[in-house]
């Protein structure tokens, strides 16, 4: 079974959030410290790789028109 672009999307977001969430707990009393920018880096990956399976959902969507 074959798992589709925009369900992928959704998994990348909601682990984006996830790891934004996490990065907010962490930071007690600045937001430089190497964990939080750890986390936040890896949620700026994770909306980035959702951003690009909706883009690639809606072009295969397009190109079954």
């Amino acid at each position: 079974m074959k798992i589709s672009p925009k369900v992928m999307g959704g998994v990348y977001f909601l682990l984006g959030i996830l790891f934004t969430y996490v990065a907010i707990r962490s930071a007690d009393e600045t937001i430089w410290n190497f964990i939080t920018i750890l986390l936040a880096f890896f949620a700026t990956l994770d909306f980035g790789v959702s951003i690009r399976m909706f883009i690639i959902h809606f072009k295969i969507k397009k190109q079954k028109k």
